[in-house]
Order: C-alpha cells, then structure tokens, then sequence
C-alpha cells in the first residue's frame, strides 16, 4: 500500500519568480508562514524551517533535491532527528505560468499515516492561504490561518 500524500492547488497574481521568491527567501517567507525558510536552495543541500522568533530552532529540516528556479523545487522533510522506516517525507513545489496567474502545485508525499496527511492537509491550506493573500495584497492575513481551531 502507497504511503497518504496530499496535493494541494493555488492560482495566484504573481509571477512564478515572485511565487519562488516568497517560498525560498528567508525574511519573506517568515512574513505569512510564521517560519523563515533557510537554505542555498542548491540541490544536496540543507534546509531549515526556523522559527521566527529569533531562537534559530529549526522545527522542520531537509535536503534540497531539486532545484529548477523558477519551476521546481523539492525538499526532503522531517523533524529535527527524526528517523522513520520509510525516510522523510518530501515536497515538491511546481509552479506554472499562464498569462498573469501562476499555478502552484504543492505536494506532500511519503506520509506515515492519515493523521500526518490530514495535519499535512490542515497546514498547507493554511500556509498556501496566507501566501496568496500576501503576494496578492502585500499583507499576510490579519491571524495566523493555522491556529484557527
């Protein structure tokens, strides 16, 4: 049997350059996702899904394994130490233009079990949410999506 994975689409107004540069800058992504995301975004590299509150914990970690600016990039991503039979899961961001909009594909693949994919499916609403809302107004949402119970 596969392992869950969830797939989540956004259309937003904003170039795919804009779209990659708001997931891979560090500052800007701690702007509407509540962790700055940390890396070279070079494939074999590492990455860090850090809090923003200034204590450098990483509550996410990975390695980048592939890196096709401005239309691909997947990561590795687990819990800092955390090992699981299977490895981490991974992400793959897919972004593709048509006219003004950019079509972004965001899947989480290789999830330990439907509780993982239904939290999965809780965050990246959540996240990919506020993202829109920021590329396309400037401002995150007024609350943090993901602590709507």
């Amino acid at each position: 049997m596969a392992a869950p994975a969830y797939r989540h689409i956004s259309y937003l107004h904003a170039t795919p350059q804009r779209v990659w540069h708001a997931l891979t800058n560090a500052d800007e992504s701690g702007l509407y996702w509540g962790h700055r995301n940390v890396s070279t975004w070079l494939p074999g590299a590492g990455w860090e899904h850090q809090r923003i509150d200034g204590s450098g914990t990483a509550d996410v970690v990975g390695t980048v394994e592939a890196a096709d600016r401005p239309r691909l990039l997947v990561t590795t991503w687990a819990g800092p130490g955390e090992r699981r039979p299977a490895g981490p899961s991974r992400v793959t961001f897919e972004l593709r233009s048509h006219r003004d909009l950019t079509r972004l594909t965001v899947t989480h693949e290789n999830l330990a079990d439907e509780a993982e994919r239904a939290n999965a499916e809780a965050g990246w609403s959540a996240v990919l949410s506020n993202l829109k809302t920021y590329l396309e107004t400037g401002h995150p949402l007024p609350q943090d999506p993901w602590e709507m119970p």
